[in-house]
């Protein structure tokens, strides 16, 4: 079986008792944790009090249907909804998805579908990883660097920089302790590989490391890693 996306707690609502407890076992044996409900009151009275990442709903239920009661949980939240119903014809499908529903699987199915299409409504609905920001200023000694404004500082000097120095800057500190190729850095600069071009970045890097180390002929901050490429390491 696919693992799910994560644990998860999962509300099935159904008013057959046989059902309730055959999903709530198969989804227990995938790794989420499950609360049934019987009817859409009894579930309405569950959402009180607990959270769920999603809700498995019959739509042939007595009183409220999984129709409506799917529109008024839509109406609250952004809970992803699954519908499960012997009708399957595409009338069904299309006004289960019309109330909200973010999918919609006719009865009878096989198991290993469902839990395919739980996991497919559950990524859509995760929200990604945010992603790591790279440092606004970096400090390379008792010079620093300004990664927003691409500015290098010594104190209150600003050390000024050619537009290749500026590139080369800002590749080197969006991944700090990372050794960048050289290759990758001639087309960061939007040169053609090759191996003059390769000479001419290090010759950049020369001159770079005149603003920035204290001593040029031994860098503690923009290194070269044999091998890799070149590094920058700040404090």
């Amino acid at each position: 079986m696919t693992a799910p996306v994560r644990d998860m707690h999962i509300l099935v609502v159904d008013d057959d008792e046989r059902i309730r407890q055959l999903l709530s076992r198969f989804l227990v044996r995938n790794g989420f944790w499950v609360t049934p409900a019987r009817d859409a009151a009894h579930a309405r009275r569950l959402m009180k009090g607990l959270e769920f990442d999603l809700l498995i709903v019959d739509v042939m239920m007595p009183g409220e249907d999984g129709f409506a009661f799917t529109r008024s949980v839509k109406e609250e939240s952004d809970t992803p909804v699954i519908l499960l119903t012997a009708r399957g014809e595409t009338g069904d499908r299309i006004n289960g998805l019309e109330m909200g529903a973010d999918d919609y699987l006719a009865k009878p199915f096989e198991p290993r579908e469902l839990l395919l299409r739980i996991n497919a409504v559950l990524r859509r609905a995760t929200p990604p990883e945010p992603q790591e920001e790279p440092p606004r200023s970096i400090m390379l000694g008792d010079v620093r660097y300004d990664a927003t404004r691409a500015e290098l500082w010594r104190g209150e000097e600003r050390v000024r920089l050619t537009t290749t120095e500026i590139a080369l800057m800002r590749v080197l500190s969006a991944s700090p302790h990372v050794p960048i190729s050289r290759a990758r850095l001639v087309e960061e600069l939007g040169h053609e590989e090759g191996t003059v071009q390769e000479r001419a970045v290090d010759v950049q890097i020369t001159r770079l490391r005149r603003k920035i180390e204290a001593d040029p002929k031994s860098p503690r901050y923009l290194q070269t890693v044999r091998g890799a490429g070149y590094m920058l390491a700040p404090d």
